[in-house]
């Protein structure tokens, strides 16, 4: 037995991407339906990083979505670059004339915009199955699913591919409309979410010759730590006291220690950059984590899906009340020139920081370099930190040459 639904905007994903972009449209009054492959329970208690910046704070606050973030979210002004036994902070809001980032896990974002889209009647759709898409370079794409044993047939507008990198939206394109361009790194980080109290106000950065390391704060109880390993080491080869062990080892300088405490989670994830090109097929648009992934080094994962969906957004709100499509034709020119930035940063800030295998003493010895230009040159940190809290799309745009 099989059911039939229609809706303006399908989305398929229930992540940042997908549910910021349910709100954003419910905000312009375009109707949209969500699908999710997993729970509510694992999406809302799946723990990732949480540096937003500052456009993606404004956007949730413009957006009626930020009053538990600024409750419970830790602002930061600046963060802290360890190598060499020393420490050197990269002033954020000074260098960027005012502007900072927020630490506030990703979970609890999804968390807001869950509780935001049901208050207001929304329809997210938990534990989907067999998602199918079809007629998506036609004028009335289709999104066909299961749910609760029910064969659903969902004819749409436009269909919002923000299902990740493993889901079925991108690779309904048909690969000769789409290339991939892809990067991987032969590292992954182990991350351990502990009880204990902050061991820093700020986050920081460390590069150390046993590999990088990352102290990040959650709440005035919970720390997120990270430090470099193998991808392929198994979780039981990191023993808590071996883990914390290379955090000692690797975060150290004199005069600060490192606050200890029950570990409650532990992960390994591997690193790569991904883009598609183009991020859209017909009436189907990627967004977020199905369109290109970056190392997490320079916390852009979130933030480039909340930048997509806001020029997504944007874009059909000028289709659907005034039948204009010139948004809607640059949608991806536009989102990849942030994308390409991010990613550039994002591998920039990885090849400083991390030790890679077999690498001599040369490369060392020029990535210490770069560490020292960066704490020591204005321009050089002024750059840094421009790209942390994230660039105007503005600046991102060329500038045109005439005489």
């Amino acid at each position: 037995m099989s059911k039939t639904m229609r809706t303006q905007v399908g989305i398929v994903g229930a992540g940042p991407a997908g549910l910021l972009l349910a709100h954003l449209l419910h905000l312009r009054g375009i109707d949209s339906v969500v699908l999710e492959s997993r729970s509510r329970e694992q999406i809302e208690t799946t723990i990732r990083a949480g540096v937003l910046e500052q456009g993606t704070v404004d956007l949730l606050k413009a957006s009626g979505l930020g009053a538990r973030m600024l409750q419970e979210g830790f602002v930061h002004r600046g963060f802290e670059l360890r190598f060499g036994g020393e420490s050197h902070r990269i002033d954020l809001h000074e260098l960027t004339g005012g502007k900072e980032i927020t630490v506030y896990a990703q979970h609890e974002v999804i968390k807001d915009l869950v509780a935001a889209r049901l208050a207001r009647g929304a329809q997210i759709h938990f534990g989907v199955t067999q998602v199918e898409l079809a007629a998506l370079d036609g004028p009335r794409p289709r999104i066909v699913f299961n749910r609760g044993g029910e064969r659903v047939e969902m004819s749409c507008d436009f269909v919002a591919g923000c299902d990740g990198f493993h889901g079925v939206s991108r690779q309904a394109i048909p690969p000769e409309q789409r290339k991939e361009y892809v990067r991987s790194y032969p590292f992954g980080w182990l991350g351990v979410l502990v009880e204990a109290p902050p061991s820093s106000p700020e986050l920081i950065y460390a590069y150390h010759e046993r590999g990088f390391s990352l102290l990040s704060t959650r709440s005035p109880e919970l720390q997120r730590l990270y430090v470099q390993c193998d991808p392929a080491d198994p979780l039981q080869e990191w023993p808590d006291a071996r883990v914390w062990d290379e955090l000692h080892t690797r975060l150290a300088i004199d005069g600060w220690s490192l606050a200890e405490g029950p570990v409650l989670q532990k992960n390994i994830i591997g690193m790569r950059s991904f883009v598609c090109e183009p991020m859209r097929y017909g009436r189907l648009f990627l967004a977020g984590d199905s369109a290109h992934i970056v190392p997490p080094t320079g916390a852009k994962g979130l933030n480039l899906a909340a930048a997509d969906v806001q020029v997504l957004a944007r874009a059909l709100g000028a289709w659907f009340e005034e039948g204009g499509e010139d948004l809607l034709n640059a949608y991806s020119a536009t989102c990849l020139q942030r994308v390409w930035r991010a990613e550039h940063f994002s591998w920039w800030m990885t090849s400083m920081l991390h030790r890679f295998p077999g690498e001599d003493d040369f490369s060392t010895r020029l990535q210490l370099s770069q560490l020292r230009y960066v704490a020591c040159s204005r321009a050089a940190a002024t750059s840094l930190a421009e790209n942390y809290v994230g660039l105007p799309l503005d600046l991102l745009k060329a500038p045109a040459h005439g005489h």
